[in-house]
């Protein structure tokens, strides 16, 4: 964005945002740039809230595509957009919230070959909403090394309760057995410890996960329906369980992510 460009008149559409930052935030708002990895249940909440907000450029990573069974949690999931790529119909929910908007669509895995394309430009707030270990880890890390401000979302799936949501550092994280995971592998693979504050957002739960029940067709056992489902890179079959997950926990998940991320751009020097 243009910072040297003159102040616009605050829209009517963020009026009662306006009231709530005044024009100097709605202008920082307007101004930053926000990358989101995932847009799913977590990400697609997150990427609403900001939008909502009046941030100026969204940046959009996610290579899947919207699969019937992610109707119940993720915002885009509807009967008339499924089989097209999250990226592309958030990418144009965005533009009808605020046609202001930059948005910037990459349809792609995250990877660490990728990881420098994908970290450019620089956004001034990085959501991770990535449920790959992996690629998870690599992001987090990369954010810590290159000091850029992440929100990390743990886990938002086998919890019923969305009042047991917190935001905390990753390194102050408790009971979500995610979030210890990932500090454990932090910790193994990339030398980052969590014995003082690591520096990242981390958006857990206080709730102790449930137990999945099983279905009436698992008969066979579990069966991929999503399109592009076997893709090489994170094949739903190939996953261990499928947790069970509701609509109102991811996205508070979501829109706190969201909300943590507007609080890092106001007071951004």
């Amino acid at each position: 964005m243009d910072a040297s460009a003159p102040p616009p008149q605050t829209h009517r559409r963020f009026d009662r945002t306006a009231r709530l930052l005044g024009d100097a935030g709605l202008l920082r708002l307007a101004r930053s740039t926000v990358t989101i990895f995932g847009v799913g249940g977590v990400g697609s909440f997150a990427a609403e809230g900001l939008a909502r907000s009046g941030v100026g450029r969204i940046i959009l990573v996610d290579f899947d595509r919207i699969c019937v069974s992610n109707v119940n949690r993720q915002v885009h999931a509807l009967k008339s957009t499924l089989g097209k790529s999250k990226v592309t119909v958030m990418a144009d929910r965005i533009r009808a919230i605020n046609p202001d908007a930059e948005v910037v669509e990459r349809i792609e895995f995250y990877s660490p070959e990728r990881s420098q394309f994908l970290l450019t430009p620089e956004p001034d707030v990085v959501i991770d909403a990535i449920d790959n270990i992996k690629a998870k880890l690599h992001l987090i890390a990369t954010c810590v090394r290159e000091r850029l401000r992440l929100v990390s979302s743990m886990g938002a799936a086998a919890r019923t309760d969305p009042t047991r949501v917190r935001q905390a550092d990753l390194s102050e994280t408790h009971t979500d057995p995610f979030a210890r995971e990932i500090r454990k592998l932090l910790r193994k693979k990339h030398g980052i410890t969590s014995d003082a504050p690591i520096g990242v957002t981390a958006i857990y739960s206080e709730e102790t996960p449930l137990e999945p029940f099983e279905l009436a067709y698992d008969t066979d056992g579990f069966r991929c329906v999503c399109p592009g489902g076997e893709n090489g890179l994170n094949d739903c079959e190939h996953k261990n369980r499928i947790e069970g997950s509701s609509a109102f926990v991811p996205s508070v998940f979501g829109m706190t992510a969201a909300a943590a991320a507007v609080r890092i751009l106001l007071r951004a020097p």
